[in-house]
């Protein structure tokens, strides 16, 4: 069951449900009656995303397209924006490859856009990244509040490698932003960072899967989350470490705010470890924000508006900080402080 196979079948049947254990939390066949009808074509001038100006290469993607290919062979860091856009309703699908070769730097600047119409659509990401590559994704998610959007990665790395990712996302009608990392050990490393901040009935997901296959490798991990109003957020990180994986080093976190009683957070932090010689840990947490963080505030003379905000902006700011990129840092600074503005 998938969105890619209810697409191109037509068959809301083929969409995953509740009942599936994956997706219990963003079930789209109970949404969807009936699958929509296929996207218009659009002839206009399309829209450029947030990271166009930081790009080397500007990639725009409206609606449905042939696949994406992008090859890196720059030892230099490369930049790339690939921007989808999703405009006039109905349903498509996009896929984009990315391959980045041995020894070579590439940056990948990622945002997704929708418009204010009913739409349905579907991401297909194929990431390499070769032994001794590096390779930064970060990943700005403004979906329209009546789109449904599923973005699933697939990520491979080499020996030696580096991917370092970040997501930031305010939700849609249902949203999924997937990642699945094949993790080979060897000195590869991964960070995995996220955040969404939600209001009004929108929804995300964020899930991630990492098999650590081989000995001497690290993940580190972060997503944060701010809900307000009726919305939801959803966590579900999985590291699994194979048998023989011995010398992993794998540490997730993920820690929401819930602002207000009828938002709701769903996480589900898993290790899965079946070797003997590792260090791995995961934490999780759910809160109210700090009430003595907020009175030490206002005893120093902060309102409590004012107190209450920057409380909030410091909770977040840790993902965006890691952020290796400093263009691409500051639209992430702004992107969260205009939400972040909203909920105060």
């Amino acid at each position: 069951m998938s969105l890619a196979t209810a697409l191109k079948t037509g068959d809301v049947a083929q969409l995953p449900s509740k009942r599936d254990e994956d997706w219990k939390w963003t079930d789209l066949r109970g949404l969807l009656r009936v699958m929509p009808e296929p996207s218009p074509a659009f002839d206009g001038e399309a829209p450029a995303g947030p990271f166009a100006a930081l790009a080397n290469l500007p990639i725009h993607v409206v609606n449905a397209s042939d696949p994406v290919v992008v090859r890196s062979a720059s030892a230099q860091p490369y930049v790339v924006s690939l921007h989808f856009a999703a405009l006039g309703g109905g349903s498509h699908a996009a896929s984009a490859r990315i391959e980045v070769a041995e020894g070579a730097h590439l940056i990948l600047l990622e945002s997704y856009e929708g418009d204010g119409a009913d739409y349905l659509a579907n991401h297909d990401l194929q990431i390499t990244v070769g032994a001794n590559a590096r390779l930064e994704r970060i990943v700005l998610a403004a979906d329209g509040a009546e789109g449904v959007s599923v973005s699933q990665a697939e990520v491979a790395l080499g020996a030696g490698a580096s991917f370092a990712q970040t997501v930031l996302t305010d939700g849609a009608r249902r949203q999924r932003i997937e990642t699945r990392v094949n993790h080979p050990g060897a000195g590869a490393s991964l960070r995995l960072d996220s955040a969404y901040l939600l209001a009004d009935k929108r929804h995300a997901d964020l899930t991630t899967v990492v098999e650590h296959q081989g000995v001497d490798g690290t993940t580190v991990q972060l997503t944060k989350g701010v809900v307000r109003d009726q919305s939801r957020g959803v966590f579900q990180g999985r590291i699994r470490v194979a048998p023989g994986a011995d010398r992993t080093d794998a540490r997730m976190a993920h820690n929401a705010l819930i602002l207000s009683d009828k938002a709701e957070v769903d996480a589900k932090p898993e290790l899965l470890i079946f070797a003997d010689d590792v260090q791995c840990a995961h934490g999780n947490t759910i809160g109210a924000l700090d009430e003595q963080a907020l009175f030490y505030a206002m005893q120093r003379g902060m309102p409590h508006e004012t107190a209450r905000a920057m409380l909030i902006e410091a909770f977040v700011g840790e993902v965006v900080e890691r952020i290796e990129h400093e263009g691409a840092r500051e639209v992430a600074r702004v992107w969260a402080a205009d939400r972040l503005k909203a909920a105060s």
